[in-house]
């Protein structure tokens, strides 16, 4: 596997980005010209840090399902939109165009995200086809289209279910001009990729109307999806076992919540 961290330079049009690539090998024993899905992770933190917990064990997890993994460690606040989107625009242009180096297929790259990391990852579902956003960084939209999303109990509506502290820190002082662009629910399109969602009835911290909006939306645009609702559990769960929960928060991890790892790899090799 290659772990070394790049830097992705950005132009100017935001931060420069750090991205940590986990890349399967291949073997001739198996199939030496294999090329792997990659899914570009987007940890959740309510865009004022990256959680550790959505992080590198999530990464470790799916590379037992076979998919190469990019973790990208994109902008939070004092950052403000766009520019986590475009660095995220710009390591998915940057993964497609060295696909060959990093034995994936350049047109099964998905984007999952958890909580502010599922807004993130929805944002460039939604914006993707926009190019005032990719020429911000000299790409095109095909450049930087994502193939699928994950996303996990996502942040997506700055309305009545909003978690209104991701809107601050995305936002900043710009929050009473750009809330509405960044409502996703009120920008799906027909070009949103293919879609997984999961979240939890009783999340108290993103209600589960944030997925039931989404999901809603990607209906009536024609956009294929999939909704996976769990009754318990708190927000946060990511792998929803020991390797993301000490022994006191273990109390928080659910088998039943810990399956979507095997729903969405169930539905990703349906598309």
């Amino acid at each position: 596997m290659n772990t070394k961290p790049l830097t992705l330079d950005m132009g100017g049009a935001a931060p420069d980005v750090v991205i940590r690539p986990y890349l399967l090998d291949n073997s001739p024993e198996v199939e030496e010209g294999r090329k792997h899905p990659l899914v570009v992770l987007l940890p959740g933190g309510g865009y004022r840090f990256r959680s550790f917990r959505e992080d590198e064990p999530v990464a470790v997890r799916l590379l037992c399902e076979g998919l190469s993994v990019c973790v990208v460690e994109y902008a939070v606040a004092p950052v403000i939109f766009p520019a986590a989107m475009l660095q995220v625009m710009r390591v998915i242009a940057y993964a497609r165009q060295h696909s060959e180096e990093w034995r994936i297929d350049p047109d099964r790259i998905i984007l999952m995200g958890f909580s502010a990391g599922g807004h993130l990852a929805a944002s460039v579902g939604v914006f993707w086809g926009k190019p005032f956003y990719s020429q911000r960084i000299g790409l095109t939209p095909e450049d930087v289209r994502p193939n699928a999303l994950m996303l996990g109990y996502p942040v997506i509506t700055s309305g009545e279910f909003a978690h209104k502290d991701s809107f601050k820190n995305l936002l900043g002082e710009e929050i009473d001009i750009f809330g509405q662009t960044v409502s996703l629910e009120l920008q799906v399109n027909k070009d949103v990729p293919p879609t997984f969602l999961w979240h939890t009835w009783f999340d108290q911290a993103v209600p589960v109307e944030n997925s039931l909006l989404f999901a809603s939306a990607l209906r009536r645009a024609g956009v294929p999806a999939a909704l996976h609702i769990f009754t318990k559990g708190t927000h946060g769960l990511s792998l929803s076992n020991d390797q993301v929960y000490g022994p006191a928060g273990m109390l928080n991890a659910r088998a039943d919540t810990a399956r979507w790892v095997e729903l969405f790899i169930d539905w990703l090799r349906q598309l």
